[in-house]
C-alpha cells in the first residue's frame, strides 16, 4: 500500500457564506468553481480546483475557524500573490521559519488559516 496523492483539501465554512468563499477563492485566488455531486449539494458549500489542487470548503454548523492547522499552497509568485491579497485588504502574516521557502500566511474570509510558500530557488 501506498499513498500515492492528495486529493482534497477540506476546510469548514460557516452556514450561508457561498459567496464570500466565491469571491476569496474564486476572484481573489483565482481557483475555478465546480459543481458538488447532487448528493452532495445540498448540504452547502463549495468546492474549487485548478489543475493540480482542489480545495473543498463544507458547510458546519457549529463553525469554528482552523487557527493553527492550515493548507499550504506552494505558489510560483509569492510577491505578487501579497500584493493581491494586500491590495484586497487581506492581513497577512511573512513567515521565514522554514528553510529554503519565502512564505506568508493569511486567512480567508471565515477565519482559516491559510500558508502560502514560493520555494527559493
Amino acid at each position: 500500500m501506498k499513498i500515492e496523492a492528495l486529493h482534497h483539501v477540506q476546510l469548514a465554512m460557516p452556514p450561508g457564506q457561498e459567496d464570500q468563499a466565491r469571491a476569496f477563492y474564486g476572484k481573489l485566488l483565482g481557483f475555478a468553481e465546480v459543481a458538488k455531486p447532487a448528493e452532495l449539494a445540498a448540504r452547502g458549500g463549495v468546492w474549487f480546483e485548478n489543475e493540480t489542487v482542489r480545495v473543498h470548503l463544507g458547510v458546519e454548523e457549529t463553525f469554528q475557524p482552523a487557527r493553527k492547522a492550515h493548507p499550504a499552497f506552494q505558489v510560483a509568485d509569492l510577491e505578487g500573490l501579497r500584493s493581491i491579497l494586500l491590495d484586497a485588504n487581506e492581513k497577512i502574516t511573512p513567515d521565514s521559519a522554514l528553510p529554503g521557502y519565502n512564505r506568508l500566511y493569511a486567512q480567508d474570509p471565515f477565519g482559516n488559516r491559510l500558508e502560502f510558500l514560493e520555494p527559493i530557488s
